[in-house]
């Protein structure tokens, strides 16, 4: 399998590496509007550097990575559809959702793979746990609660462009919500704060917040986020149901504890999410090359970027107007 990676930031870096260390995949081509990142990662990863024009015409390249700014994602999705390429793009497809209608349709219509980056889906322990769950061992769902804190908030110019807390960073606690539930929330209600850092709330959004959704049954998930933990990236998820409750709690630097007459101590939990889910990337990526085979369908798709979508975008009406928003049903493109 052939590949083209189409940005070579943060995350493009994290997913150039995972494709060079594969046996059954080849990084070929590395884009970035900055010619020297790409030069740089082209070099560590034995590709070539090139533009973002000439991967996408480049019919020997299998599929591309899109891991450009979100503005670029939908127009680069298209483009390489059209192109004939599967397509694995990070989060979100783009900040509005009928840009996303269009794109999803343009993809529908070239019957290539796409792939969303909701990586927490593919987290070990997440996705033990929600095997475990449709195993049956909680019982029917009542309530799933998601918990996302930052270590500390991201420069008040990137909030400015990010969409907002509930697009930006909350978007992937939606997918999991929805990855969890099994059923589609139909009601959402939002509150939020700047209460970490006075610029987010002058520059008009929000660094706490709190959601509580409830799908058509009355199935409940309640999700808090902070751009603030001072004890390191606080990630974890627990589902309560008729038989019991299953938990996935953080991951610490070590599994060492301390015990004296003060009582126990651990180490802090890992601090950084590319290394928090420095495994879930390599699983991730494995899903993409094995839908890119024909041998499982894409997962996360076009469908559920739209679908997590639509609650960040019902989160925040209902965090501006102070009023539960009523989600409608999205069944295709």
């Amino acid at each position: 399998m052939r590949i083209g990676l189409l940005g070579a930031g943060r995350i493009g870096r994290i997913h150039g590496a995972n494709v060079a260390a594969r046996a059954n995949a080849e990084l070929v081509a590395v884009a970035d509007a900055l010619p020297q990142a790409a030069e740089t990662l082209a070099a560590e990863t034995g590709a070539r550097a090139a533009s973002a024009e000439a991967i996408l015409s480049d019919a020997s390249i299998d599929a591309v990575l899109v891991c450009t700014p979100t503005d670029t994602h939908a127009d680069l999705i298209e483009q390489a559809v059209q192109a004939g390429k599967a397509v694995f793009c990070e989060k979100p497809v783009d900040l509005d959702a009928a840009r996303i209608r269009r794109c999803l349709a343009t993809v529908e219509r070239s019957g290539r793979p796409l792939m969303i980056g909701f990586n927490r889906r593919f987290d070990p322990n997440f996705a033990a746990l929600e095997k475990r769950l449709r195993a049956g061992e909680a019982g029917e769902i009542e309530i799933v609660t998601v918990i996302s804190r930052d270590p500390s908030p991201p420069p008040v110019d990137y909030v400015k462009r990010s969409g907002g807390l509930f697009r930006d960073m909350m978007i992937h606690d939606f997918d999991m919500a929805r990855f969890l539930l099994g059923e589609e929330p139909v009601e959402v209600f939002a509150l939020g704060s700047a209460l970490v850092d006075k610029a987010i709330g002058e520059a008009g959004d929000v660094d706490t917040a709190a959601v509580v959704m409830k799908t058509a049954s009355g199935r409940i998930a309640q999700i808090s986020n902070s751009r603030r933990a001072t004890y390191g990236y606080d990630q974890r998820i627990e589902v309560h149901g008729s038989k019991g409750m299953l938990r996935a709690g953080n991951i610490h630097e070590t599994t060492v504890e301390s015990a004296t007459a003060a009582g126990f101590r651990a180490d802090p939990v890992q601090n950084f999410f590319l290394e928090r889910y420095a495994a879930a990337y390599r699983a991730e990526l494995d899903a993409f090359l094995a839908a890119c085979r024909g041998l499982a369908a894409p997962s996360p798709t076009g469908l559920d970027g739209l679908k997590a979508q639509l609650l960040a975008d019902a989160a925040t009406r209902s965090a501006q107007t102070g009023l539960p928003v009523r989600i409608e049903t999205e069944t295709a493109p």
